[in-house]
């Protein structure tokens, strides 16, 4: 599978470049992303901009993937959803709120979440 990937300081983005996220790509879509050396220590963005579609194993690859980033306690934001992959998303998954139409907002997103975890280790 064919990514394009964006390292920043906190921060991986990542954009597949595919049209349809489905079955046959969905186990290699888990693998390939968190299996990124970069992405041990930083945030996640998924550009789903040119993913114009998805079956019910893509949405649950796209969601394990959110959900992984969140069990190592990083952040992960969704961004460049269509409408119908929005809504899918939504219904597969009420938890996931970090659904952000653009790019600067899902980094606006990932980085306050990031605060607030330092805010809060810094509490303890």
């Amino acid at each position: 599978m064919k990514f394009k990937i964006d390292t920043k300081e906190k921060i991986l983005v990542i954009s597949p470049e595919i049209s349809e996220l489905n079955a046959n790509l969905s186990a290699s879509f888990i693998t390939e992303i968190t299996g990124l050396p970069d992405l041990e220590e930083r945030n996640l963005i998924l550009d789903m901009t040119l993913v114009e579609k998805s079956d019910d194993a893509g949405i649950q690859a796209i969601l394990t993937v959110y959900h992984q980033q969140y069990d190592r306690g990083l952040s992960c934001a969704l961004t460049g959803l269509n409408s119908t992959l929005t809504l899918l998303v939504k219904e597969a998954d009420e938890s996931v709120y970090n659904l952000a139409p653009t790019m600067a907002e899902a980094i606006d997103l990932v980085m306050m979440e990031d605060l607030e975890r330092e805010l809060m280790q810094d509490e303890e």
